[in-house]
C-alpha cells in the first residue's frame, strides 16, 4: 500500500512537471510568433527593428517618391526617432526630424556599417524598403544595442530541440528525485491513517503515537480521540451486554417462581374438593403473582421506550411541596407501610416545575420504595423539599463505594439486595429525571445511610 501511494505521487508530480515544460515551449513559441504580428497602431512600444519594419504603414506615393503622413511624424515624435528617405543611389530625397550634420548621400558600405554600429553622436540605425526606396531611421541615445548573429535556421532548430528535449529531461530527473522524497515523507502518514482506520474497521480501539506525523498531527489526534470515544463505546456496549444477560437470567428466574405458583394453584382450584375459602386464597395468590409479572413486563417496556426516547411526557405546572406531601400521605395510607417512619418537610412552599406528574411519581416512589425495601423495616426515611430540589434520606445500611458507580445501570442489583426486583428502578427513576431536563445525584455511606437529591433546571 504505501509503495502503491508513493508511485501515484511520483507519477503526478512528474506528470505535473512534464505539462509545465510543454505548456512554457508553447507559451514561449507563441510569444515569438506574435512579434510578427503587431498593429502598427501599437509599434511605438515595439523595438526599433519593428518599428523600422512596420513604418511602411505611415508611407504613400505622391508625385513618384515617398511621403510621411501626418500619423507617422506624430509616431517618430512619440519613438523619439529621426527618418531619411533615399532613393536607389542612396541620395536623399526628404527627411523628417533629421540632425544637421546627418549626412545627404550613403555608399552601400555606410548603410552597412550605420546598421551595424552606433555613430559618434550614440545614433542607432535601422533601414527599411518601401516601393523601390529606401529609409533610414536613427534613434538617438537608444537604450537597446544590436548584436549581429549568423546561424543557420536548420541548425537552430536543431540546437532549440536538442536544449528543450535536455530541459525537459533534467526537469524529469530533478523533479523525480524531488518527489520521490516527498512521495515518501507523505505517504508514510497516509498509509499509516488507512492502516489506522483498517484497524478501527476492526474494532481495535487502541490509540497510538505516530512519530514526525508533520501537517497530518492533527488528523492522528483526531483518530486517537475516536479511538477512545470507540472504546469507551465498546467498554459500556460489552458492560450492558453482560448486565442485559444477567438481567435476562434474573428475570427468566423471576417469573419461573410466580409462573409456577400460577401453574400449581390453578391445578389447585381444578380440585372439586377444595373450600370456598382455599379457592378464594389460591385465586389471590394467582392474582398477586400475575400483577407482579404485569410490573416485570412493564418495567422492561418502559425503560426500552426511555432508552429510545419514545416517552411523550405530559407536562403541567404544579407546586412541588403539595405534589410530595400527597404523595407521602397516600404512600402511609397503604397497608403495606403504615408502619414504616416516614418525615416529610419542606422549605421552598412556592416551588414549582413543569413535569409529567404520573411520571415523576414514579421516579420519586422508586426511591422512597428503594430506602425501605433494601433496609431493615425500622430504617427511617426522610423527604425534603427545597429550593434546589427534592432530597430522599435514610439512616439504612448504604451502599458500598465500588457498587455506587453503578447504582443507576439498567439491570443492576446490588450486593446487599435480598428482595426480588428487576434491577430498573433506579436506572427507570434516573432516566425519567433526565427527560424532565434534570439530573439526580447520590451520596451513600456504609453504615450511615444514602442520600439521593432531584434537580429540574
Amino acid at each position: 500500500m504505501k509503495w502503491k501511494l508513493t508511485i501515484r505521487y511520483l507519477i503526478s508530480i512528474l506528470s505535473i512537471v512534464f505539462i509545465v515544460s510543454i505548456v512554457n515551449t508553447v507559451i514561449l513559441l507563441a510569444l515569438i510568433l506574435s512579434q510578427h504580428n503587431e498593429d502598427p497602431e501599437d509599434i511605438i512600444h515595439d523595438t526599433g527593428e519593428n518599428f523600422t519594419r512596420s513604418f511602411f504603414y505611415y508611407l504613400s506615393m505622391e508625385d513618384g517618391e515617398p511621403v510621411v503622413s501626418e500619423e507617422g511624424k506624430d509616431a517618430l515624435t512619440r519613438f523619439g526617432a529621426w527618418l531619411q528617405i533615399l532613393d536607389e543611389n542612396g541620395n536623399v530625397l526628404s527627411d523628417e526630424f533629421a540632425p544637421d550634420n546627418a549626412a545627404t548621400h550613403y555608399t552601400p558600405i555606410d548603410l552597412v556599417h550605420k546598421y551595424k554600429y552606433m555613430d559618434d553622436d550614440f545614433n542607432t540605425y535601422f533601414i527599411g524598403e518601401y516601393e523601390g526606396f529606401s529609409y533610414i531611421i536613427g534613434v538617438p541615445d537608444s537604450q537597446q544595442q544590436r548584436t549581429i548573429i549568423m546561424a543557420d535556421p536548420q541548425q537552430f532548430l536543431t540546437y532549440a530541440s536538442q536544449f528543450l528535449g535536455a530541459i525537459i529531461v533534467v526537469d524529469l530527473i530533478i523533479a523525480f528525485i524531488v518527489g520521490f522524497l516527498f512521495s515518501t515523507v507523505l505517504t508514510k502518514p497516509v498509509s499509516r491513517i488507512i492502516e489506522r482506520i483498517s484497524e478501527l474497521k476492526e474494532r481495535k480501539f487502541e490509540p497510538k503515537k505516530m512519530k514526525r506525523p508533520g501537517v497530518f498531527k492533527r488528523v492522528f489526534s483526531n483518530l486517537n480521540d475516536v479511538s477512545e470515544t470507540l472504546q469507551a463505546h465498546e467498554n459500556e456496549r460489552q458492560k450492558l451486554e453482560k448486565m442485559r444477560n444477567e438481567w435476562i437470567s434474573n428475570v427468566s428466574h423471576d417469573i419461573k417462581t410466580p409462573l409456577a405458583s400460577i401453574r400449581g394453584y390453578a391445578e389447585l382450584l381444578s380440585n372439586e374438593d377444595i373450600s370456598a375459602e382455599e379457592r378464594l386464597e389460591y385465586a389471590e395468590v394467582i392474582e398477586r403473582q400475575s400483577l407482579y409479572m404485569k410490573e416485570l413486563l412493564d418495567d422492561f417496556n418502559l425503560t426500552m421506550r426511555l432508552r429510545n426516547r419514545e416517552m411523550t411526557l405530559n407536562l403541567q405546572e404544579i407546586r412541588v411541596e403539595g405534589f410530595v406531601k400527597k404523595m407521602i400521605i397516600d404512600l402511609l395510607n397503604d397497608p403495606q407501610f403504615q408502619t414504616r417512619e416516614i418525615d416529610f418537610s419542606s422549605h421552598a412552599p412556592e416551588l414549582t416545575w413543569n413535569i409529567d406528574q404520573h411520571l415523576m411519581k414514579r421516579a420519586i416512589l422508586n426511591f422512597i420504595f428503594n430506602a425501605m425495601i433494601h433496609n431493615d423495616e425500622n430504617v427511617k426515611v426522610t423527604v425534603e423539599v427545597q429550593e434546589d430540589g427534592i432530597i430522599i434520606h435514610d439512616d439504612g445500611k448504604g451502599i458500598k463505594k465500588e457498587e455506587q458507580a453503578q447504582i443507576f445501570d439498567r439491570y443492576y442489583r446490588g450486593t446487599n439486595t435480598t428482595s426480588r426486583g428487576t434491577g430498573l428502578g433506579l436506572a427507570i427513576s434516573r432516566d425519567i429525571i433526565q427527560a424532565h431536563g434534570g439530573k439526580v445525584e447520590m451520596e451513600s455511606e456504609i453504615g450511615k445511610g444514602t442520600m439521593f437529591k432531584i434537580r429540574i433546571d
